[in-house]
């Protein structure tokens, strides 16, 4: 039991948790060793398996002869759909490709798919009590399936169209030839599926192909008998002939219509320029003419002539009116040729507007045919459709019929997959991996082991400790942060009680005596003083981890400073321990304080001292001291009863609380020890066989069946002697 008081808030101790473990440190590790040991053991007595894979792409395939759309179709098909591929995956574990792997590699002869024919004891055990069904009650064929699946695994690789295949067995060469070997059987399935469907195709599109021929050559035969009855011929491929004619008409009408605005343009040209006397020889009509190019060149020479001469003859002279007169005459005939030239542009307008009107008449005549013929024509299309979807139709079908056709040979039609990844012989066993099992089981085992410790260490109460608070508590945590005091001894003793306890440096009552029977010694005293050692008792105290050590040194201070050679000890051993000086002499006090005079357990059960202020530094080691104080000792015993709320804060916060009692009696030690998990140490550096004897005694018949000897030979007394 730890220093834990009943209904009081206790808090868990990870470092003495983290101790006790450390502490049970062999034990745990002889047990992890001894798993990892029949782990290992385990792992070789298994028989090993081996497990190899092959892969699948799923992928549309066609023949090197297909187009490149029609792949492209394909590819955009449902061979890329997820639905697709689970499918794949379930297609790949029926019955009936396993069946085919099954008799093409005989497994039915190998005893590995067939345990049943072998079962073991247990099995027989079993199934006699009616806990298992009888596997021989199930067929062959079926035994050997169930021992298949059990070892086969499909699966699609997540991300992809690939398709895996896992089987597992104790032959290595086996568990690489059955996945290639399944799929095989699956491609193998795959394409004979889309030979048979080719085939069907062709069985069903050659009917279905004469009957579309005669369909098509009926409808064409509609459509030239309905054109040849209602007229409508086509000129061109697309243009019946009323139509064609109309078109014709009207280009010809926009032309005549345009000749004849030129002629009636050029018309008026001529005649602006006769009417208004200006030179007509700039109109291209008139200058195009070869009549009046030939007066104009005559008219030209005429001038010439008279030009010259009027330099030497008078204008009345005979020659100059002779060319006068041939002058006048051309330009008559110049004027007469231009009215010619009229004439003839008025008649070619009069010509063009007549042929205009023609032509008006015979488009309106035309546009009536046609009205007629648009109406034949919505017959004729109608019957145009029909022959055209029959034609399209069996022309589709005719290239489905060539395409199916030409599959027909295994080699032109491929399965839509393919092998990406074959199974190789594996040589390493799948299972038992030996290294993972022991490391897996040697760490399990060392967790357990740790955790099994630390909940024997919680139940047992030592991994305890008592929590309250209080308005001192903050008080007491800064007192403790200047003292260097764990916390956890402070905010426990900090509490402030009506109640002041006493020193325990005598403690037997005033009114009445502890009576005690003469008992005779149970133990002999012992011969061997090393077994008792200050050495030896401190590896005891720190394998038992008592919380709380009261220490009596029936021969006085010598006793004393063994006590504080002992805590020294365990304090140097990583330890954290406190000393109380409940001794008269205040030895302990002289060999571990640097001040004499320092507030200790005294002042402390008297109220005049504050926890944190009466726990000191030991000045040779890291143990910690709570020395016998400056106050009055018998004022102090008054409240000694109380002093279970000083050890219950200590015991909490230390490993170890050593109490030094001095020359005390059973009665005073029993008043600490009450309802406590305690060691009581006789520190006899030099061992009396009476005074040992006598304590026995007296502690065996008060109830004390463990007493621990702490008796030392000359080492000791050396240690004593260096202590002080």
């Amino acid at each position: 039991m730890s220093g834990v008081v009943r209904d009081q808030d206790v808090d868990i101790d990870l470092g003495q948790l983290a101790r006790a473990v450390w502490a049970r440190r062999l034990r745990i590790l002889t047990i992890t060793l001894v798993a990892a040991g029949v782990a290992f053991a385990g792992a070789k007595l298994i028989s090993p398996q081996y497990r190899s894979e092959t892969r699948i792409l799923i992928e549309p395939r066609a023949p090197a002869f297909a187009s490149t759309q029609q792949v492209n179709d394909a590819g955009a098909g449902p061979l890329m759909d997820e639905l697709n591929i689970a499918s794949q995956v379930q297609l790949l574990q029926s019955a009936d490709l396993l069946k085919k792997v099954i008799n093409d590699l005989k497994l039915y002869d190998l005893p590995e798919f067939d345990d049943a024919a072998n079962g073991s004891a247990m099995n027989s055990i079993l199934v006699k009590l009616h806990l298992k069904k009888n596997p021989m009650e199930n067929p062959p064929e079926e035994r050997v399936i169930d021992a298949f699946v059990e070892r086969l695994q499909v699966y699609q690789v997540p991300g992809s169209r690939v398709i895996g295949i896992n089987f597992t067995s104790k032959d290595p060469k086996l568990a690489a030839a059955i996945p290639n070997a399944l799929a095989n059987v699956y491609l193998s399935t795959q394409s004979g599926a889309k030979l048979d469907s080719n085939s069907e195709a062709t069985r069903w599109l050659e009917p279905e192909i004469e009957n579309l021929r005669q369909r098509v050559s009926e409808a064409e035969k509609k459509v030239a008998e309905y054109r040849t009855t209602h007229g409508l011929l086509q000129t061109n491929g697309t243009t019946t002939f009323p139509a064609q004619q109309l078109n014709d008409i009207s280009a010809e009408l926009t032309r005549v219509r345009g000749d004849k605005a030129n002629a009636e343009a050029r018309a008026q040209a001529v005649r602006n320029a006769l009417s208004s006397g200006e030179a007509s020889d700039t109109l291209p009509d008139i200058m195009s003419s070869q009549a009046i190019q030939r007066l104009k060149a005559t008219e030209s020479g005429l001038q010439s002539q008279i030009s010259d001469l009027q330099t030497s003859l008078l204008n009345s002279h005979p020659r100059l009116k002779s060319l006068r007169a041939q002058l006048s005459d051309i330009r008559g005939q110049i004027r007469q040729e231009t009215q010619k030239i009229l004439a003839s542009i008025e008649n070619e307008a009069k010509v063009a507007d007549l042929r205009a009107s023609e032509l008006e008449r015979q488009k309106d005549t035309v546009q009536a045919n046609s009205a007629r013929a648009g109406e034949d024509e919505v017959g004729l299309n109608a019957l145009e459709r029909e022959a055209n979807a029959q034609r399209q139709l069996l022309e589709t079908y005719l290239v489905r019929y060539r395409e199916a056709a030409s599959r027909a040979d295994s080699n032109s039609s491929p399965a839509d997959a393919r092998i990406v990844s074959r199974a190789i012989e594996p040589v390493d066993p799948y299972f038992p991996k030996v290294v993972p099992i022991v490391v897996v089981a040697a760490v399990a085992t060392l967790i357990l082991s740790a955790i099994v410790t630390m909940l024997a260490e919680l139940f047992s109460g030592r991994a305890l400790r008592p929590v309250d608070a209080s308005r001192d508590t903050i008080e007491a945590e800064t007192v403790a942060e200047e003292k260097d005091v764990p916390q956890a001894a402070v905010a426990i003793a900090a509490v402030r009680r009506p109640v002041q306890p006493s020193m325990l440096a005598v403690v037997t009552d005033d009114d009445g005596t502890d009576e005690v029977d003469d008992v005779e010694a149970a133990e002999e005293v012992p011969e061997d003083d090393d077994e008792f050692s200050i050495a030896s008792v401190a590896d005891y105290l720190a394998d038992s981890r008592p919380p709380l050590a009261i220490a009596i040194s029936p021969t006085g201070d010598n006793g004393s400073a063994a006590t504080v050679s002992l805590t020294r000890m365990l304090a140097d051993a990583g330890r954290r321990v406190v000393l109380i000086d409940m001794t008269g002499s205040g030895y302990p006090t002289e060999l571990m304080a640097e001040d004499q005079s320092a507030l200790g357990v005294t002042d402390l059960l008297c109220g005049e001292a504050a926890f944190g202020d009466t726990i000191h530094g030991d000045r040779l080691s890291d143990a910690h001291l709570i020395p016998q104080g400056q106050s009055n000792a018998r004022r102090a015993m008054r409240g000694v009863d109380r002093l279970s709320l000083l050890l219950d804060a200590l015991a909490a916060a230390y490993d170890l609380v050593v109490v030094e009692c001095g020359a005390a009696d059973v009665a005073g030690v029993s008043r600490l020890t009450r309802s406590r998990d305690v060691e009581i140490i006789l520190s006899l550096p030099q061992l009396e066989e009476t005074i040992f004897v006598a304590l026995m005694t007296e502690f065996q018949a008060a109830g004390y069946e463990r007493v621990v000897l702490m008796s030392g030979g000359q080492a000791d007394e050396q240690e004593i002697g260096q202590a002080a």
